[in-house]
């Protein structure tokens, strides 16, 4: 696997810390934001420490947030990544420099060149954070996916779906080398669900997380998913 992998005690813990810490240190600058349970639970302890009398000093004023992939719903469905964020940090924390929603309506392939547009000014993307699924994959960039294999990186984001159908919604996902643009990308893994797929990208199979490249990149892991 590509990356450092530090198996903690608690995932999210874990996580604030590091980000809290980057974003010390950086100032502020581009935060992509994930979805799903661990994520959630990520960004609740991460509004926890560092909004109203938390312990942690995080500079939001000068934060811009972005998602490295989304579903293509509107941004107040429940399976909205946006929409997530937004209800377990962003509203907690006060208001951030810039907040750039990936998917705000149209069809996929316009709404991801728009977005793509919208990136266009960034220099780096500083904070990328990602999970991972039980099939390996990360971001939208799903096995087998076309969009997994983009190698231009012009093209920073693409829509897809998952070829197995087992992950529904037309979606719009960072590329492989728009991750790579990152200083830090952060893996959160948690859970025994996550083992055989952690287990096959520790052991160097090709799966979509295994391909992650960047300055720096973190897998935080609990004992459940390190096994």
């Amino acid at each position: 696997m590509h990356g450092e992998l530090e198996v903690v005690a608690s995932v999210p813990e874990a996580f604030t810390s590091v980000a809290a810490d980057h974003l010390a240190r950086a100032g502020g600058g581009p935060v992509f934001f994930s979805g799903g349970p661990t994520a959630r639970a990520c960004y609740e302890d991460l509004a926890d420490a560092s909004g109203p009398g938390g312990t942690r000093t995080v500079p939001w004023e000068r934060v811009d947030a972005y998602w490295g992939d989304e579903r293509c719903v509107p941004p107040d469905d429940p399976d909205s990544n946006h929409a997530l964020t937004r209800a377990a940090l962003l509203d907690r924390v006060g208001p951030l420099r810039s907040v750039h929603p990936m998917f705000e309506g149209g069809d996929p392939e316009g709404a991801a060149a728009a977005y793509a547009a919208e990136l266009s000014g960034l220099t780096t993307f500083g904070l990328v954070h990602l999970g991972m699924g039980p099939d390996g994959h990360c971001a939208s960039l799903f096995p087998g996916a076309p969009a997994l294999d983009i190698a231009d990186p012009g093209r920073p984001v693409v829509a897809t779906v998952d070829p197995t159908g087992t992950n529904p919604h037309p979606r719009l996902s960072l590329t492989l080398p728009a991750i790579a643009r990152a200083d830090l990308v952060v893996f959160t893994v948690s859970g025994t669900a996550k083992h055989d797929a952690l287990a096959r990208v520790r052991a160097g199979e090709d799966l979509p997380a295994a391909r992650v490249r960047a300055r720096r990149v973190l897998w935080l892991v609990d004992g459940d998913a390190a096994g």
